[in-house]
């Protein structure tokens, strides 16, 4: 059954309120003042420098990922075919939004944006100003719901169609046993044959200090991170297929010209699988 079309800036019938916590830290605050955003608080800002202290490379490893984000939709549109993406963990709005880069090479396409951060909300406008011939919307979901975010996405998607599933640095948020694994699949079984799977997992094993720039992140944010290494990530593709050059670091992957490479060459694990 074909999506029903959609009014760009539509507001999800599941929106929360738009109170906050600003006396502790979020995950999407803090990686937006690791961006160099404004839309952070003092809890944000002193909970990133803790981290920062541990492992002073972060910034530039931050960067990398969106510099990830921008070719892994580049790819989608112009080589997949892909003209519709569900971007879960979209964080505040920050230059290159999956919107921007795929519909600057199809103007029709659509994206679906889900986050479960109330600051985030307080900024889907920005989100949400889609080309004339596209249209972009915005879900107040969590990802540990994956059912929920399917049912509403469905009314935006047409899920007979290829659909990208954009799972950039989100699933470290979710802790093992809550089985991200699990949900990965539940979303993945879901859309059709062609559809692809992007990922961005920050890395255990590769980047020194990381451990200790964990224990300290997690002593100040709402929502602690599980690191896991590249076997780990690598069971989120069980069933995919990889496209070259597979499960990398993300200044690894396909890099360009101009695009971030952290001074100690490490960054976080990523990739991008087609499903069969």
């Amino acid at each position: 059954m074909a999506a029903e079309p959609n009014v760009a800036g539509e507001r999800s019938p599941g929106e929360a309120s738009l109170g906050f916590d600003t006396t502790v830290a979020h995950p999407a605050r803090v990686y937006d003042y690791w961006l160099g955003g404004k839309d952070n608080f003092a809890a944000d800002r002193e909970a990133a420098e803790r981290v920062l202290a541990a492992t002073p490379g972060l910034r530039t490893r931050v960067r990398a990922n969106r510099a990830f984000l921008a070719r892994v939709v580049r790819f989608l549109v112009g080589s997949a075919g892909i003209t519709q993406f569900l971007d879960i963990g979209t964080g505040i709005p920050s230059p290159n939004n999956t919107h921007q880069v795929a519909q600057a090479v199809v103007p029709a396409a659509r994206v679906v944006y889900v986050d479960n951060d109330p600051i985030v909300l307080t900024h889907a406008r920005a989100l949400l100003t889609s080309s004339a011939e596209g249209a972009t919307n915005y879900l107040d979901a969590d990802l540990r719901n994956p059912e929920r975010i399917l049912e509403e996405a469905a009314q935006r998607l047409d899920f007979d169609r290829p659909i990208g599933v954009i799972l950039l640095g989100v699933l470290h948020l979710v802790q093992d046993s809550e089985d991200p694994w699990a949900i990965v699949g539940r979303l993945m079984a879901a859309v059709p044959s062609g559809s692809y799977l992007a990922i961005s997992h920050p890395a255990l094993e590769i980047n020194p200090g990381q451990q200790e720039a964990q224990k300290r992140y997690n002593e100040r944010v709402s929502t602690p991170q599980t690191l896991r290494t590249q076997s780990d990530v690598a069971r989120f593709f069980t069933g995919l297929e990889l496209v070259e050059p597979g499960l990398v670091q993300v200044h690894q992957w396909r890099p360009e010209a101009g695009d971030p490479v952290p001074d100690d060459g490490t960054s976080a694990h990523g990739g991008l699988a087609r499903k069969p």
